[in-house]
């Protein structure tokens, strides 16, 4: 049972620690912010389906997702109004 716990504590650190990584790329969320959006909401829901996080850290990272969408559009918008300006 000890054993089942912890390799399920891996599995779960490891998934976790997937997402973010998926959220840090800042390359793929600037070149396709909606796509890269939904899939972070994909592997955040797939988490939670899968009982690896609870409610309170689906929320978490469903915020994180959304936090990421927005700073995108807001850094293409000023990349936009750059080229506009110069």
């Amino acid at each position: 049972m000890r054993e089942e716990h912890s390799e399920r504590s891996v599995d779960q650190a490891t998934a976790v620690a997937l997402w973010h990584a998926l959220l840090r790329d800042e390359a793929a969320l600037l070149a396709h912010p909606g796509s890269h959006h939904k899939a972070l909401l994909t592997q955040a829901y797939a988490l939670h389906r899968n009982q690896l996080i609870d409610h309170d850290d689906l929320s978490d990272l469903l915020e994180q997702a959304d936090g990421a969408l927005a700073y995108a559009v807001e850094a293409l918008m000023d990349c936009q109004d750059d080229d506009e300006a110069g």
